[in-house]
């Protein structure tokens, strides 16, 4: 990232930012796959609590090494902060998608996992917020455009995704719904949980792309710094 070899320090936050992005891009498909399983379906019952729990502490870390990169920018800090809460209420939000599928007549667990969906949305928007301001760190103008252009998409689809999820779950709280609201009620309900899970994929892949572009962008100014 620079003409001369980076001093020790500097190669070791490198090192720890390398190692979050990577464990952003694996973990974030499968923090996906782990929650929507274990509130979903038995696949990953006979482990209680444990698999969501895993995976959002797998993405908590994440982002707890990327902030050894930087530590006096005061803006990029400001983002990464608010990015770490985020996962941490989801790591304390994750064990209610067990309770919630073994007894989903409690209220309060239906609720927690409610709000397990909305905080990983909000993760996943202060997290792209923190991947561009750390890419208008970095030495790369194509980056930086991609990582805005991104940024702005992701916003977008993630209000999308939001707008509809109150819409499903609004319906979802009429006791004896008219005629047309029950069906529009049947309709949402088989396509619902869908078209939300189809819309938070492409976020989902382009936040992925994005850190894994960063990565890359730092292993070959490393490793072209030294030759």
């Amino acid at each position: 990232m620079t003409d001369t070899i980076p001093p020790t320090q500097l190669m070791c936050s490198l090192a720890r930012l390398v190692r979050g992005l990577s464990a952003l891009f694996w973990g974030l498909p499968l923090a996906l796959v782990v929650c929507v399983q274990t509130a979903r379906t038995d696949f990953f019952a006979p482990f209680g609590v444990a698999p969501p729990l895993l995976v959002t502490v797998i993405l908590w870390y994440a982002v707890r090494q990327l902030g050894h990169f930087r530590q006096h920018e005061r803006v990029w800090r400001k983002a990464l902060d608010r990015a770490q809460v985020a996962a941490l209420i989801n790591v304390g939000l994750s064990p209610f998608l067990y309770w919630w599928k073994v007894m989903p007549e409690v209220v309060h667990y239906k609720f927690a996992a409610l709000a397990m969906a909305l905080s990983g949305l909000v993760f996943l928007l202060f997290l792209n917020q923190a991947l561009q301001r750390l890419a208008a760190m970095l030495p790369e103008e194509t980056l930086r455009i991609e990582a805005k252009l991104f940024t702005n998409l992701n916003l977008w689809l993630l209000s999308a995704v939001f707008m509809l999820g109150a819409l499903w779950t609004g319906l979802h709280q009429f006791q004896q719904p008219p005629p047309a609201l029950a069906q529009m009620l049947v309709d949402v309900s088989h396509f619902g949980l869908l078209t939300l899970l189809l819309l938070v994929l492409l976020p989902l892949a382009l936040t992925m792309t994005l850190a894994w572009r960063i990565k890359e962008l730092i292993l070959t100014s490393v490793f072209s710094a030294k030759t």
